[in-house]
């Protein structure tokens, strides 16, 4: 996902690179040690079963399904939603169109619009004008989908209110949606809006694992129980059926019992970082809701990727995004200690 520099000098002391470099807890790797298992395509693991119950639950949604990866969640559902030829609706730098290798266009033979929205967000207004009208010169539109949080956008959360707008609109014109989920526990947790309130809007939600949560791998994508058994066709077919998967999905409801509520953590952390380095010449910080925070050092001369390179040499793993944009990403393996003393390795590489 970044152009940030493959060369370590050293192990990272410090590791801002993404939240998916959080490593499982000790208590984690107890819980995935003892979980009871199954063969999960035959639903006789009870883990797993557990796992997708929870989640249905907390996204509001009368079914759910264990899949290996959050790419794969989206890909198998605009498979599902959509005919080859048809058009999803997305803002221009959603995980979607940028970071899952042409899967759309690839998996389903559909194509991305991408809207350009405020910080990953974009608007019932715009979402309403890129509606194509019905006839056979054009792609039919067939989904608009949300991802919340907006990585890119620098880890906005979405509106309430603006979900609800866009959805809507989605409805009132036949349209199914779908909401990439990723960081939505993030999302809820720095709103205060019950994941089942954003993703009770969508035909199909679901929320990452390997992030925030700190587990090694896994996502769950939910919606109606006739859209799970389809995905379970397409689980089948694309190489995500598994067998004794009840030891990864045992991470995931250890995450859910204590990791959900502790990102409050990893938002408090972003924001000092982010505080830190607004007063470091040179570096210009964009605004901050949860635990991704983007940054340019475009006014130190440097560009990103030797600001990358020279703080990793100093043991600080970080992503140069662009030409002079950077991303760090806290996670529960970052502290505030850890922060402050990033902040402080910044400003050196970018000396």
């Amino acid at each position: 996902m970044a152009t940030a520099t493959h060369e370590r000098a050293i192990a990272p002391r410090i590791n801002l690179y993404s939240d998916t470099q959080t490593l499982p807890t000790p208590a984690m790797r107890q819980a995935m040690a003892a979980a009871e298992v199954g063969d999960e395509q035959l639903f006789d693991d009870p883990s797993v079963n557990a796992l997708c119950e929870r989640v249905a639950a907390l996204l509001g949604q009368e079914a759910a399904v264990f899949l290996p990866s959050g790419t794969m969640c989206n890909e198998i559902a605009i498979r599902v939603h959509c005919q080859p030829g048809d058009e999803v609706i997305a803002e221009a730098s959603s995980h979607i169109l940028n970071f899952e290798g042409g899967g759309p266009a690839a998996l389903s033979g559909v194509q991305i619009a991408g809207l350009p929205g405020e910080r990953g967000i974009y608007t019932a207004e715009q979402a309403r004008a890129a509606i194509r009208d019905t006839h056979r010169y054009a792609p039919r539109s067939s989904l608009l989908e949300v991802e919340n949080t907006a990585n890119m956008g620098g880890g906005t959360v979405w509106p309430l209110e603006t979900v609800r707008a866009v959805t809507d609109v989605a409805r009132e014109h036949g349209l199914a949606t779908h909401l990439d989920g990723a960081r939505l526990p993030n999302a809820a947790v720095a709103s205060g809006v019950p994941a089942a309130d954003y993703a009770g809007c969508f035909d199909s939600a679901w929320i990452d694992f390997s992030k925030g949560l700190g587990c090694p791998v896994g996502a769950v994508l939910a919606g109606s129980a006739a859209f799970i058994e389809e995905v379970w066709r397409w689980k089948q077919r694309m190489g995500g059926a598994m067998r004794q998967a009840g030891i990864l999905a045992a991470a995931g409801l250890h995450a859910l019992d204590h990791h959900w509520d502790r990102l409050a953590e990893d938002h408090a952390h972003a924001a000092l970082l982010a505080e830190a380095l607004a007063g470091q010449e040179g570096f210009t910080v964009e605004p901050c809701d949860t635990n991704i925070l983007f940054f340019d050092v475009g006014g130190t001369g440097r560009s990103a990727p030797d600001v990358a390179a020279r703080a990793g040499a100093t043991g600080l793993r970080i992503g140069a995004m662009g030409p002079t944009r950077m991303r760090a990403v806290t996670h529960l393996d970052v502290s505030g200690t850890d922060c402050e003393e990033a902040a402080r390795i910044l400003a050196e590489a970018a000396s």
